[in-house]
């Protein structure tokens, strides 16, 4: 396969359309002090972020009948578990990705 031109242009478009939206907030706010209640707001987004991918993930949904999907609850009880005990970023994703390639291993 060939690169051609139009698919630099390509590339370098969908470069720029990516990164533009996440530069821009920074540039706008980056002289203006944010109110303490903002402030406070923002924090809570990553964890709302990675409640609700995680609880996506335990659920499949079939038609009407919303299931758990029981591989990915076996994995999370004991990554969780890490993750309060050590509370290590590290530790718990390297406990939650043995314990999915055990899991996947064995079932």
């Amino acid at each position: 396969m060939t690169t051609t031109l139009g698919m630099v242009l390509i590339i370098l478009g969908c470069a720029i359309v990516t990164w533009l939206p996440r530069v821009i907030p920074f540039m706008l706010v980056r002289s203006v002090k944010l109110p303490d209640v903002v402030l406070r707001w923002l924090t809570y987004i990553p964890v709302c972020i990675l409640s609700a991918l995680v609880i996506e993930s335990l659920l499949n949904a079939e038609g009407d009948i919303v299931t758990l999907e029981w591989l990915n609850v076996a994995a999370f009880i004991p990554t969780v578990l890490v993750a309060i005990l050590t509370k290590s970023l590290s530790k718990t994703v390297v406990a939650g990705v043995l314990t999915m390639a055990v899991l996947r291993y064995v079932f």
